[in-house]
């Protein structure tokens, strides 16, 4: 159902089910998935593409042209999965000629009034709550819980499962599993509560203990950190999963509390 008070172009492809609420603007190229629901005063731009399920709500603006001096006009995308629910007044740009697409997965809340840049990556079932700030080309991993307020700066990286917690102004990447804290931010531990909602084993959950033991306990370098972990741990999805992500880091992960 389309509102009559709504400008939906011709050039746009609408699925099955789509209800659009008044006073939006659906512009040319532009895909919208079966079942979603565009609340009202929402602003859809070229080159979005919707999955799925996803629900809009009021003031949102969607594939925006990105904030960024060196965008000259290039054709790019923003591409958003299944099943996510994008509240109020929450702007999505698209890509640059960087990475040519700005990514959303699926089963994703982001709340009121966050803002992600151009050409980031943002994984599955992601918890954003109201007034985060995302600048260009971040990359933040499934299961992610970032609290309100929070300020993440271009290139950064959050890694899968981890907590961040509100008012959080991120100056390193925040590994998979771990609760990134106080100021200025900084490691304040393992992830243990989410992951045992999620159902970790006690296994799993030890694993990255003994990873952050290593890492912030042993006064190392994380060079070496990494290096112990390597030769001392056995292989499991966990333990390869942070090491990886420090590999890829190009920030630097969080700092450890002062031992």
């Amino acid at each position: 159902m389309i509102h009559q008070l709504s400008v939906v172009s011709p050039n746009a492809t609408i699925g099955e089910n789509v209800t659009i609420g008044p006073f939006c603007v659906i512009e040319d190229d532009v895909v919208i998935g079966d079942g979603c629901t565009i609340m009202s005063n929402v602003h859809i731009f070229p080159g979005t593409r919707l999955g799925k399920n996803n629900r809009i709500f009021p003031g949102a603006s969607i594939g925006a042209v990105p904030q960024d001096l060196k965008f000259v006009g290039e054709y790019t995308t923003l591409e958003v999965g299944d099943n996510n629910t994008i509240r109020e007044c929450v702007t999505l740009n698209r890509g640059t000629a960087s990475r040519g697409k700005t990514v959303i997965g699926s089963n994703n809340l982001i709340m009121a009034y966050c803002h992600v840049g151009h050409d980031c990556v943002l994984g599955s079932h992601i918890v954003m709550s109201n007034a985060i700030q995302v600048a260009g080309e971040v990359e933040i991993d499934d299961w992610a819980v970032i609290g309100g307020g929070t300020c993440i700066p271009q290139f950064s990286k959050v890694g899968k499962h981890s907590m961040t917690s509100g008012m959080s102004g991120l100056n390193k990447d925040v590994p998979p599993y771990a609760y990134a804290g106080r100021t200025p931010v900084q490691y304040c531990g393992y992830n243990k509560v989410g992951m045992e909602r999620r159902g970790f084993t006690a296994e799993q959950v030890a694993t990255v203990k003994e990873c952050y033991r290593i890492i912030y306990q042993m006064g190392l370098n994380v060079t070496k950190a990494v290096d112990k972990i390597k030769t001392e741990m056995p292989e499991s999805e966990e333990r390869n999963e942070i090491l990886a992500f420090i590999e890829r880091s190009q920030h630097g992960i969080l700092v450890g509390p002062k031992l």
